[in-house]
């Protein structure tokens, strides 16, 4: 077979039009294994192939692209590197698309191998080519530049040839193209940054990460709802949360939340700023993000009782992220009642709103109720039962009926919120006393689908392995518990069928 396709190769580089050489060649490329391939490399001339994607003939472009995407995976990067250099910078000037995302894809092996991107690094035309990539309407191009960039900028070499030399002004310049393309640019500065506090370095000294900060804080509120989405990816780093807070970043955000009230725009931006700060708190310490922004606290608190629904969604979000781990649980109680009606809000969102408010609604509850064994205090431990309690005069029934409608993302996310408080005391009682409920649990027939079998089958599972369980449930119950987790999530029970003398 790969016999086969070099002697379709060298027939395609002796001919002007090979339309139908180029049809059998990709025909027979489907079934040859890329091993193979990769033994013939040295008698593989692409010259050619390269050469027909500029005769402007769009099937003959689209069959060359798909036959050297294939071939090209049996060439070694630091090969390609080395003798398809000017194939692949004119690869990037090409007017298809679809060549240039052939070209950034293999450029993209190439930067992945730490012999090979020596060879990209030293080719300064090609770095600009791929600059100038981000710039195209294309955003699959743009994010497949913006990738290889990203990926060249790991090593110290990479981050000198992208800030120390003439490609920081074709940066500039390609960011002078318009808004879309200046974020796009913004997104590499802060995918690079991101990487170690050097990388960071780089970046401030270029002046572009002091250019997204002046605009985030700026006053154009559709340019700020983009910026702190970077902003806030930027803060997921500990050196990128140190910059941020040393260059007073993060209190200028928190000042922009204060006078959101007077904005009548605010609305367009706070989503994000709230969500900044709630990201802010699962990695650092929810305690002291709360306690140095009582803002945010105060504002997340206000957004619950909005009637937007964007608005909600948000604060719903940002509570149970908070609500994740033990101290911004302590944190939330410490508001007391405040905190309670909030409670109530929720649950009466989870009962009434939009499907998609529901589940947000109800992936909150369970991250909120949620008490690993180890962390089972008596205080926690009625602290989540009081919570429990506040969300509906009934919570249990409440959690019930939803998972009843028949919408397999609402009955998954009830399930979590039961699974979420399986293996809290307190829960199991109020389960076993809940007439029909150790039943719903146990019965097979109420899930069709496979991630409401699995939903199900994590809830048994943190009943059967709950120390307390066999107490409470007893063990008649807790023996059913452990043949069901036994059985696995997807067990049919069989049917037994009865022969009937002279049936048909």
């Amino acid at each position: 077979m790969a016999a086969q396709v070099l002697a379709l190769l060298r027939e395609v580089s002796r001919l002007e039009a090979p339309l139908e050489e180029l049809r059998a060649l990709h025909s027979v490329l489907q079934a040859v294994p890329l091993s193979e391939l990769r033994d013939q490399t040295a008698e593989m001339r692409l010259g050619p192939l390269f050469s027909l994607l500029n005769q402007n003939h769009r099937e003959q472009t689209a069959l060359c692209v798909s036959i050297l995407e294939r071939l090209l995976q049996a060439l070694e990067p630091v090969h390609m590197a080395r003798n398809l250099r000017g194939d692949l910078q004119r690869g990037l000037t090409h007017p298809d698309d679809s060549v240039k995302i052939l070209t950034l894809s293999q450029v993209g092996r190439i930067v992945e191998n730490s012999d090979a991107v020596t060879e990209i690094l030293n080719n300064p035309e090609l770095l600009k080519q791929m600059v100038y990539c981000i710039r195209g309407e294309n955003l699959s191009v743009a994010k497949a530049a913006i990738k290889s960039l990203s990926r060249i900028s790991l090593t110290q070499a990479g981050l000198e040839a992208l800030f120390e030399s003439n490609l920081l002004d074709d940066l500039k310049n390609v960011m002078k193209t318009n808004d879309i393309v200046r974020y796009r640019i913004y997104e590499l500065i802060v995918e690079i940054s991101s990487v170690s506090p050097e990388s960071l370095n780089y970046c401030t000294t270029s002046g572009l990460i002091t250019e997204l900060l002046r605009e985030l804080t700026g006053e154009d509120v559709l340019v700020r709802v983009t910026c702190i989405e970077m902003v806030t990816s930027l803060a997921h780093t500990h050196h990128g949360r140190q910059y941020l807070a040393q260059e007073g970043v993060i209190d200028q955000i928190s000042n922009i939340i204060v006078g959101a009230d007077s904005d009548p725009f605010s609305s367009f931006y706070l989503p994000g700023f709230v969500k900044f700060f709630g990201n802010l708190a699962t990695v650092d310490s929810p305690q002291q993000i709360c306690e140095r922004y009582p803002i945010f606290v105060e504002k997340v608190f206000e957004m619950t009782e909005s009637q937007d629904p964007t608005m909600i969604g948000v604060a719903v979000d940002t509570i149970g992220i908070l609500g994740s781990n033990v101290e911004g649980k302590q944190v939330l109680q410490k508001t007391g009642t405040r905190f309670e009606s909030l409670l109530t809000r929720i649950g009466h969102q989870a009962k009434n709103a939009s499907t998609e408010l529901k589940i947000r609604c109800l992936d909150a509850i369970s991250s909120l109720l949620y008490l690993p064994p180890e962390q089972q205090t008596d205080d926690l431990l009625r602290m989540a039962e009081s919570w429990f309690t506040s969300l509906s005069r009934n919570p249990l029934e409440l959690f019930r009926g939803i998972s009843n409608q028949p919408f397999p993302e609402l009955h998954c996310a009830a399930l979590k919120v039961f699974t979420a408080i399986a293996n809290q005391p307190w829960a199991q009682k109020l389960m076993f006393h809940s007439p029909g409920f150790v039943e719903y649990v146990l019965d097979r027939s109420v899930e069709h689908d496979k991630a409401s079998k699995d939903a199900k089958y994590e809830l048994v599972k943190a009943l059967a392995n709950s120390k307390t369980i066999a107490e409470i449930f007893g063990n008649p119950n807790y023996l059913r518990l452990r043949t069901y987790l036994s059985e696995g999530p997807y067990y049919v029970k069989p049917v037994s069928t009865t022969a009937v003398e002279g049936a048909e």
